[in-house]
């Protein structure tokens, strides 16, 4: 007498090969959606446009899969949020009224404990800050000092070599430290706190 095995239905391979992305993508967004607001948000965003700029970010890695390598999302994240940005910068001088219904992003009146504020008072500082700098500066601030990458992290991230990352970070963190006293000192000049 022979044995009869009985088997689940096959998955048809499209199907398969669909579930294999869409699930790759849905770790993508688990994993790096954190980073890549941050990015637009460090880069002169507004919480609703980084939103926005975050999910065009992912659209695109979702239509690029095939090219993000494995171990390579963030570079490939980073740039593609630093091409949005950009983007988005750009619509927004085009439509000068919409930039300036955004500018009142509804200060928190009710009183808060002191140490919230002066987080709050010094992260508003060096998002202007880093405002001021170029961008090539700002982005390995951004990337190293802030979200945590290593040099060869940063180095992918931006596609240039890890001694360019070493040097434009030497004078990034110099520029942000004069941009800092200077400042303090006006602030000293004119009795107010930066």
């Amino acid at each position: 007498m022979g044995t009869v095995s009985i088997s689940a239905p096959r998955m048809p391979v499209g199907a398969a090969l669909r579930a294999d992305r869409d699930a790759r993508v849905s770790a993508l967004v688990r994993e790096h959606f954190p980073f890549v607001w941050r990015v637009h948000r460090r880069f002169g965003l507004s919480p609703s446009d980084a939103d926005d700029a975050a999910q065009q970010v992912f659209l695109v890695a979702a239509d690029r899969l095939s090219d993000i390598l494995p171990g390579k999302e963030r570079a490939f994240l980073f740039r593609t949020a630093m091409h949005v940005t950009s983007k988005a910068h750009r619509s927004r001088r085009r439509r000068p009224e919409d930039a300036d219904a955004e500018c009142g992003e509804g200060a928190d009146v009710a009183p808060r404990q002191e140490e919230l504020v002066d987080q709050r008072r010094a992260r508003a500082l060096l998002d202007r800050l880093l405002d001021e700098m170029p961008a090539e500066l700002k982005a390995v601030i951004v990337l190293f000092e802030i979200e945590g990458l290593t040099m060869s992290e940063a180095a992918e991230a931006l596609d240039v070599p890890p001694g360019t990352v070493a040097s434009r970070l030497r004078r990034a963190r110099a520029e942000l430290e004069s941009r800092v006293e200077r400042c303090f000192a006006r602030a000293k000049q004119g009795g107010n706190a930066p």
